[in-house]
């Protein structure tokens, strides 16, 4: 059995009285005082994440552009110097390696940060399909550990810690300078909903980072459950869920991220894909009555036939129904269209609804 990893955090989260948890392989904290108060916090105030299980790869070298542009679906041509951009590897046959963030540097230096769970696996595809580029890929996973400050008040706390003027970083854009006099890189993407930042350093610039910043009364350490809960409320997929090596970019309500007008790897299947028409399709779910749904309930039509599956679902702090997203059946995939969900051997009604589960609060 393979030992659990630890980030450079790990002892920070058990002097909090955090509840540790395997998580891809890594021994990690789920919630320190709940999971709905976490949430709460990140919504009103400040969260603190630690997110340096996730993987940094660097692509440089004079093609460096050019094989990125065959690696991901965002149309990379476009980056400016210190972009970031959302996007996704796939498979020839159009399902999902990963999703990840590329970061430009310059024409001939990209940082990607995937996730934690597929890093090796991701690593691997890019040697695989690195052909007669000439380029150099590093996995630089180890050196790096990544902190993300989430909530409305995060930029105003965060700037007491810098002298660069931190609304000068746009969305989806980084800068490297320096926080509490250490050198980071500081990009402003997020994953909760919220506007925040996320902060790359080496080990000891973010234990030290971490200390500083969690001494603040307004900061709140999140664990991984309330992670979860976030990104599902601002409708966000989560690998493993509503993105797979078996689900594609369209079908997980992806396809503004995927230029096809682009040549990338499983550019040909998507094409495809698009001209037949979908055949099932990511939707909201809304449960009539007390429940919850769950990841990996079936979702059924009325007659009891089975349709497709929860790839996330829960009940959200001051909700008094339970939300989901699902993957389902095109044919029932209508706004306000009935379906039953199987909860523990019995069905609940529910309705699907659209995504859009909350207003994203983006600094844009």
């Amino acid at each position: 059995m393979n030992e659990l990893k630890r980030t450079p955090l790990y002892g920070e989260h058990v002097k909090l009285g955090a509840n540790i948890v395997d998580f891809a392989g890594w021994e990690m904290p789920i919630q320190y005082s709940g999971i709905n108060p976490e949430h709460v916090a990140v919504r009103t105030n400040i969260g603190l994440f630690d997110v340096s299980h996730m993987g940094e790869i660097f692509i440089t070298g004079v093609e460096a552009e050019q094989f990125v542009q065959r690696l991901v679906t965002a149309d990379i041509t476009k980056l400016k110097e210190k972009q970031v951009v959302y996007t996704m590897m796939c498979y020839e046959s159009g399902g999902i390696v990963d999703d990840l963030l590329v970061y430009k540097f310059s024409n001939e230096k990209y940082l990607l940060v995937v996730n934690a769970s597929n890093v090796d696996k991701d690593y691997e595809w890019m040697l695989k399909n690195k052909d007669s580029f000439n380029v150099q890929i590093n996995n630089e996973s180890i050196s790096y550990g990544q902190i993300a400050l989430q909530g409305p008040n995060a930029q105003t706390l965060l700037q007491k810690l810098t002298e660069f003027d931190l609304s000068e970083i746009k969305f989806f854009y980084f800068e490297e300078i320096q926080v509490n006099g250490l050198n980071c890189l500081v990009s402003r993407t997020g994953y909760t909903g919220e506007d925040g930042f996320e902060i790359y350093a080496d080990e000891d610039t973010i234990v030290s980072l971490w200390q500083t910043l969690v001494s603040y009364d307004e900061v709140q350490p999140i664990g991984l459950g309330a992670r979860d809960t976030l990104r599902f409320e601002a409708s966000l997929p989560l690998y493993g869920n509503e993105i797979s090596q078996d689900i594609t970019p369209l079908e997980a309500g992806l396809g503004f991220f995927v230029k096809l007008d682009t040549d990338f790897i499983g550019k040909e299947a998507l094409v495809k894909q698009k001209e037949e028409g979908l055949k099932r399709k990511l939707v909201g779910l809304q449960l009539l009555k007390r429940g919850i749904c769950r990841h990996g309930y079936t979702v059924h039509d009325l007659e009891e036939n089975e349709i497709g599956i929860v790839t996330t679902g829960y009940l959200l702090p001051e909700r008094d129904y339970s939300i989901a997203l699902a993957l389902i059946d095109i044919n029932h995939a209508s706004l306000d269209t009935k379906v039953l969900v199987k909860i523990r051997n019995k069905f609940y009604e529910a309705k699907v609804t659209s995504k859009k589960f909350m207003n994203k609060n983006y600094k844009k």
